[in-house]
């Protein structure tokens, strides 16, 4: 499955993008969300949560607590980031494996840091800074879950 690359020209953009992956994904998903400081990963994870029916204003960055869970009405979203991790070999002390034992979608910030735990099914979102309020997020899946939530996301932004 070929990357897909879709434009958001402001903030007022990302909730069609954030439903429209929510609606795409499977039940249990984890998503690897590259990108540079302030390129806006947390903001992105807020409007995902909002279209699960999670208040975006529970929904914070985890750079000190590292992972936050949040129950939602129809699914859990696990959000977590890794800066702050020396080594991969240090997650099993955050409580990752807890987190993600029941499905969820797990959206990871950071997740070069844990290169040798990701799964080999994942979605790679990598979001890249256009301009003051512009962005691109380019989707990569990477197993066959993954392939099918992009081949679905690219159905709905086509509509």
């Amino acid at each position: 499955m070929p990357t897909l690359t879709h434009a958001v020209p402001d903030e007022a953009a990302l909730p069609r993008l954030a439903n429209a992956l929510a609606a795409a994904l499977p039940p249990r998903a984890f998503v690897a969300l590259h990108g540079d400081l302030g390129a806006g990963k947390t903001t992105f994870v807020k409007q995902v949560a909002a279209a699960v029916g999670i208040d975006p204003a529970e929904v914070v960055s985890p750079t000190f607590g590292l992972i936050h869970v949040h129950d939602g009405p129809v699914c859990r979203i696990v959000h977590a980031d890794m800066y702050r991790l020396p080594d991969a070999a240090d997650l099993h002390e955050t409580g990752w494996d807890d987190a993600i034992s029941d499905p969820c979608l797990a959206f990871v910030e950071w997740p070069e840091r844990i290169a040798a735990a990701l799964p080999a099914d994942r979605l790679d979102i990598v979001i890249t800074i256009d301009g003051p309020t512009s962005r691109t997020f380019s989707f990569t899946p990477t197993g066959p879950t993954h392939d099918a939530a992009v081949a679905r996301l690219r159905d709905l932004l086509a509509v």
